[in-house]
Protein backbone atom coordinates (compact mmCIF):
# COMPACT_ATOMS: atom_id res chain seq x y z
CA UNK A 1 0.00 0.00 0.00
CA UNK A 2 0.99 3.79 -0.92
CA UNK A 3 0.85 6.38 1.57
CA UNK A 4 -1.75 8.75 1.47
CA UNK A 5 -1.42 11.36 -1.05
CA UNK A 6 1.39 9.71 -2.72
CA UNK A 7 0.60 8.47 -6.51
CA UNK A 8 1.80 4.71 -6.98
CA UNK A 9 4.74 4.42 -9.52
CA UNK A 10 3.87 2.82 -12.45
CA UNK A 11 6.55 0.20 -14.11
CA UNK A 12 8.57 1.79 -16.77
CA UNK A 13 7.77 1.06 -20.26
CA UNK A 14 10.10 -0.65 -22.30
CA UNK A 15 11.14 1.53 -24.70
CA UNK A 16 9.76 0.86 -28.59
CA UNK A 17 12.51 -0.05 -31.25
CA UNK A 18 12.54 2.42 -33.96
CA UNK A 19 10.76 2.31 -36.86
CA UNK A 20 12.53 2.25 -40.58
CA UNK A 21 11.21 4.36 -42.78
CA UNK A 22 9.60 3.03 -45.56
CA UNK A 23 11.68 2.76 -48.93
CA UNK A 24 14.73 3.36 -47.07
CA UNK A 25 16.32 0.41 -48.92
CA UNK A 26 15.13 1.83 -51.87
CA UNK A 27 16.07 5.31 -51.47
CA UNK A 28 19.56 3.95 -50.91
CA UNK A 29 19.65 2.79 -54.54
CA UNK A 30 17.90 5.39 -56.34
CA UNK A 31 19.36 8.18 -54.76
CA UNK A 32 22.44 8.30 -56.69
CA UNK A 33 20.95 8.41 -59.95
CA UNK A 34 18.71 11.42 -58.24
CA UNK A 35 22.00 13.02 -57.20
CA UNK A 36 23.43 12.62 -60.81
CA UNK A 37 20.09 13.46 -62.34
CA UNK A 38 20.23 17.27 -60.38
CA UNK A 39 23.70 17.54 -61.72
CA UNK A 40 23.09 17.28 -65.15
CA UNK A 41 20.18 19.53 -64.48
CA UNK A 42 22.60 22.27 -63.13
CA UNK A 43 25.02 21.60 -65.96
CA UNK A 44 22.28 22.22 -68.65
CA UNK A 45 21.54 25.08 -66.92
CA UNK A 46 24.88 26.58 -66.62
CA UNK A 47 25.49 25.85 -70.73
CA UNK A 48 22.13 27.57 -70.88
CA UNK A 49 22.51 30.72 -69.37
CA UNK A 50 26.44 31.11 -70.53
CA UNK A 51 24.75 30.63 -74.56
CA UNK A 52 21.68 32.69 -74.56
CA UNK A 53 23.02 35.84 -72.15
CA UNK A 54 26.91 35.09 -72.52
CA UNK A 55 27.63 38.85 -71.03
CA UNK A 56 27.77 40.66 -67.14
CA UNK A 57 30.06 37.42 -65.94
CA UNK A 58 33.22 37.57 -67.60
CA UNK A 59 34.67 39.80 -65.03
CA UNK A 60 33.81 36.74 -62.23
CA UNK A 61 35.33 34.10 -64.72
CA UNK A 62 38.72 36.49 -64.95
CA UNK A 63 38.99 36.81 -61.31
CA UNK A 64 38.30 33.29 -60.65
CA UNK A 65 40.77 31.75 -63.64
CA UNK A 66 43.52 34.07 -61.81
CA UNK A 67 42.50 32.21 -58.05
CA UNK A 68 42.85 28.89 -59.94
CA UNK A 69 46.16 29.81 -61.61
CA UNK A 70 47.70 31.10 -58.09
CA UNK A 71 46.54 27.93 -56.28
CA UNK A 72 47.28 25.10 -58.77
CA UNK A 73 50.67 26.10 -60.65
CA UNK A 74 53.11 24.92 -58.55
CA UNK A 75 51.35 21.39 -56.99
CA UNK A 76 50.39 20.52 -60.79
CA UNK A 77 53.80 21.12 -62.18
CA UNK A 78 55.44 19.93 -59.05
CA UNK A 79 52.88 16.62 -59.40
CA UNK A 80 53.43 16.32 -63.36
CA UNK A 81 57.37 16.55 -62.97
CA UNK A 82 57.64 14.22 -59.93
CA UNK A 83 55.05 11.37 -61.80
CA UNK A 84 56.54 11.31 -64.98
CA UNK A 85 60.25 11.50 -63.74
CA UNK A 86 59.55 8.34 -61.65
CA UNK A 87 56.58 6.27 -63.43
CA UNK A 88 57.43 6.65 -67.52
CA UNK A 89 60.67 8.53 -67.01
CA UNK A 90 62.59 5.48 -64.26
CA UNK A 91 60.78 2.80 -64.98
CA UNK A 92 60.03 3.06 -68.46
CA UNK A 93 63.77 4.12 -69.22
CA UNK A 94 65.01 1.09 -67.02
CA UNK A 95 63.11 -1.29 -69.55
CA UNK A 96 64.00 0.57 -72.84
CA UNK A 97 67.89 0.67 -71.28
CA UNK A 98 67.79 -3.43 -70.85
CA UNK A 99 67.13 -3.61 -74.68
CA UNK A 100 69.84 -0.82 -75.59
CA UNK A 101 67.79 1.96 -76.97
CA UNK A 102 67.41 4.91 -74.31
CA UNK A 103 66.92 7.74 -76.84
CA UNK A 104 63.62 6.02 -77.43
CA UNK A 105 62.20 6.86 -74.23
CA UNK A 106 61.15 10.45 -76.22
CA UNK A 107 58.46 7.71 -77.96
CA UNK A 108 57.12 6.26 -74.84
CA UNK A 109 56.45 10.04 -73.38
CA UNK A 110 54.17 10.78 -76.01
CA UNK A 111 51.75 6.96 -75.25
CA UNK A 112 52.87 8.16 -71.48
CA UNK A 113 52.38 11.72 -70.41
CA UNK A 114 50.41 13.26 -73.98
CA UNK A 115 47.99 11.00 -73.90
CA UNK A 116 47.61 9.45 -69.88
CA UNK A 117 49.70 11.00 -67.28
CA UNK A 118 49.59 14.97 -67.90
CA UNK A 119 45.66 15.25 -68.34
CA UNK A 120 45.32 12.94 -65.57
CA UNK A 121 47.20 14.31 -62.84
CA UNK A 122 46.10 17.74 -63.55
CA UNK A 123 42.60 16.80 -63.61
CA UNK A 124 43.58 15.39 -59.83
CA UNK A 125 44.86 18.68 -58.66
CA UNK A 126 42.82 20.79 -60.23
CA UNK A 127 39.77 18.75 -57.98
CA UNK A 128 41.98 18.20 -54.73
CA UNK A 129 42.98 22.21 -55.25
CA UNK A 130 39.93 23.98 -56.85
CA UNK A 131 36.98 21.76 -56.38
CA UNK A 132 37.59 21.43 -52.66
CA UNK A 133 37.29 25.52 -52.44
CA UNK A 134 34.48 25.85 -54.73
CA UNK A 135 32.69 23.55 -52.21
CA UNK A 136 33.66 25.05 -49.37
CA UNK A 137 33.06 28.56 -50.54
CA UNK A 138 29.29 27.53 -51.50
CA UNK A 139 29.18 25.05 -48.60
CA UNK A 140 29.51 28.57 -46.05
CA UNK A 141 27.41 30.95 -48.04
CA UNK A 142 24.78 28.21 -47.92
CA UNK A 143 24.79 27.35 -43.96
CA UNK A 144 24.88 30.95 -43.59
CA UNK A 145 21.76 31.68 -45.69
CA UNK A 146 23.80 33.72 -48.01
CA UNK A 147 22.14 32.05 -50.67
CA UNK A 148 18.80 32.08 -49.81
CA UNK A 149 19.18 35.88 -48.63
CA UNK A 150 20.25 36.24 -52.66
CA UNK A 151 17.48 34.47 -54.22
CA UNK A 152 14.79 36.43 -51.36
CA UNK A 153 16.29 39.66 -53.13
CA UNK A 154 15.95 38.26 -56.89
CA UNK A 155 19.96 37.71 -57.63
CA UNK A 156 19.75 33.97 -59.38
CA UNK A 157 22.96 32.25 -57.70
CA UNK A 158 23.48 29.82 -60.05
CA UNK A 159 24.62 32.51 -62.43
CA UNK A 160 25.95 34.75 -59.99
CA UNK A 161 28.28 32.06 -58.03
CA UNK A 162 28.36 28.71 -60.31
CA UNK A 163 28.34 30.04 -63.73
CA UNK A 164 31.76 32.05 -63.49
CA UNK A 165 33.04 28.96 -61.15
CA UNK A 166 32.33 26.38 -64.03
CA UNK A 167 33.81 28.07 -67.16
CA UNK A 168 37.02 28.72 -64.96
CA UNK A 169 37.44 25.59 -64.15
CA UNK A 170 36.84 24.87 -68.18
CA UNK A 171 39.09 27.44 -69.23
CA UNK A 172 41.84 26.61 -66.58
CA UNK A 173 42.10 22.97 -66.61
CA UNK A 174 42.61 23.22 -70.37
CA UNK A 175 45.12 25.99 -69.96
CA UNK A 176 46.73 23.92 -66.69
CA UNK A 177 46.98 21.15 -69.46
CA UNK A 178 49.59 22.74 -71.75
CA UNK A 179 51.83 23.22 -68.80
CA UNK A 180 51.40 19.64 -67.23
CA UNK A 181 52.48 18.65 -70.88
CA UNK A 182 55.61 20.89 -70.77
CA UNK A 183 56.49 20.01 -67.29
CA UNK A 184 55.94 16.31 -68.62
CA UNK A 185 57.79 15.62 -71.39
CA UNK A 186 60.59 17.76 -69.53
CA UNK A 187 61.17 14.97 -66.94
CA UNK A 188 61.33 13.06 -69.63
CA UNK A 189 64.15 14.35 -70.87
CA UNK A 190 65.96 14.76 -67.31
CA UNK A 191 65.70 10.91 -67.01
CA UNK A 192 66.73 10.39 -70.64
CA UNK A 193 69.57 12.24 -70.79
CA UNK A 194 71.54 12.34 -67.00
CA UNK A 195 69.94 9.39 -66.31
CA UNK A 196 70.20 6.91 -68.74
CA UNK A 197 72.73 8.83 -70.52
CA UNK A 198 70.79 9.03 -74.07
CA UNK A 199 71.36 11.59 -76.72
CA UNK A 200 68.81 14.39 -75.53
CA UNK A 201 68.59 14.84 -80.24
CA UNK A 202 67.77 11.19 -80.49
CA UNK A 203 64.92 11.59 -77.40
CA UNK A 204 63.35 14.56 -79.24
CA UNK A 205 63.61 12.97 -82.37
CA UNK A 206 61.79 10.02 -81.49
CA UNK A 207 59.44 12.16 -79.70
CA UNK A 208 57.88 14.06 -82.49
CA UNK A 209 57.64 10.71 -84.88
CA UNK A 210 55.05 10.10 -82.53
CA UNK A 211 53.33 13.44 -81.58
CA UNK A 212 50.56 14.67 -83.68
CA UNK A 213 47.47 16.59 -83.47
CA UNK A 214 45.05 14.27 -82.46
CA UNK A 215 47.29 13.75 -79.23
CA UNK A 216 47.73 16.85 -78.15
CA UNK A 217 43.79 18.01 -79.29
CA UNK A 218 42.56 15.09 -77.46
CA UNK A 219 44.72 15.93 -74.41
CA UNK A 220 43.66 19.63 -74.43
CA UNK A 221 39.86 18.63 -74.69
CA UNK A 222 39.51 15.85 -71.99
CA UNK A 223 41.38 18.61 -69.47
CA UNK A 224 38.33 20.59 -70.55
CA UNK A 225 35.86 17.99 -69.73
CA UNK A 226 37.54 17.05 -66.33
CA UNK A 227 37.19 21.07 -65.05
CA UNK A 228 33.63 20.59 -66.72
CA UNK A 229 32.77 18.00 -64.51
CA UNK A 230 34.58 19.21 -61.29
CA UNK A 231 32.90 22.43 -61.30
CA UNK A 232 29.30 21.36 -61.79
CA UNK A 233 29.89 18.64 -59.40
CA UNK A 234 31.42 20.41 -56.72
CA UNK A 235 29.31 23.75 -56.96
CA UNK A 236 26.45 21.07 -56.98
CA UNK A 237 27.41 19.92 -53.33
CA UNK A 238 28.38 23.09 -52.19
CA UNK A 239 24.77 24.54 -53.09
CA UNK A 240 23.32 21.33 -50.71
CA UNK A 241 25.44 21.54 -48.16
CA UNK A 242 23.35 21.27 -44.72
CA UNK A 243 24.29 20.37 -41.09
CA UNK A 244 26.41 23.45 -40.19
CA UNK A 245 30.17 23.44 -40.44
CA UNK A 246 30.50 19.43 -39.75
CA UNK A 247 28.49 19.23 -43.09
CA UNK A 248 30.83 21.74 -44.73
CA UNK A 249 33.36 18.84 -44.02
CA UNK A 250 31.64 16.30 -45.14
CA UNK A 251 30.11 18.13 -48.70
CA UNK A 252 33.34 18.54 -49.32
CA UNK A 253 34.77 15.07 -48.69
CA UNK A 254 32.15 13.84 -50.89
CA UNK A 255 32.71 16.38 -53.77
CA UNK A 256 36.03 15.37 -54.18
CA UNK A 257 35.24 11.69 -54.53
CA UNK A 258 32.44 12.24 -56.92
CA UNK A 259 35.13 14.18 -58.84
CA UNK A 260 37.85 11.83 -58.69
CA UNK A 261 35.36 8.98 -59.65
CA UNK A 262 34.12 10.96 -62.68
CA UNK A 263 37.42 11.71 -64.51
CA UNK A 264 38.13 8.22 -64.44
CA UNK A 265 34.90 7.88 -66.18
CA UNK A 266 36.00 10.47 -68.80
CA UNK A 267 39.16 8.80 -68.94
CA UNK A 268 38.55 5.71 -69.88
CA UNK A 269 35.18 6.81 -72.13
CA UNK A 270 37.26 9.60 -73.99
CA UNK A 271 40.88 7.58 -74.43
CA UNK A 272 38.79 4.56 -76.07
CA UNK A 273 36.32 6.87 -78.16
CA UNK A 274 39.36 8.90 -79.21
CA UNK A 275 42.14 5.47 -80.17
CA UNK A 276 38.52 4.50 -82.15
CA UNK A 277 38.12 7.33 -83.98
CA UNK A 278 42.20 7.75 -84.89
CA UNK A 279 43.60 4.20 -84.66
CA UNK A 280 46.72 5.36 -86.65
CA UNK A 281 48.04 6.98 -83.37
CA UNK A 282 48.20 3.72 -81.69
CA UNK A 283 51.15 2.76 -84.07
CA UNK A 284 54.68 2.98 -82.76
CA UNK A 285 57.18 4.11 -84.59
Amino acid sequence: MTAPGTIAQQPARAAAPPRRKAGGGLSRVVGPFVTAGEMWQLMVKVFVMAVRHPVGYWGDVRDQCFDILKLTWLPMSLAAFGFGFGAPGLTGGAIFYVFGIPYRLGSFFEFASVREFAPFINGMVVAGVVGTAITADLGARRIRDEIDAMEVLGVDPIRTLVLPRVLACVIMTAVLDIMALVVGLASGWVAAGPIFDASYAAYYGSLFDLLNTADLWGSVVKCALYGLIIGVVCSYVGLNAKGGPIGVGKAVNQAVVIAFAGIWVINFVFTLTLLGLNPQISVYK
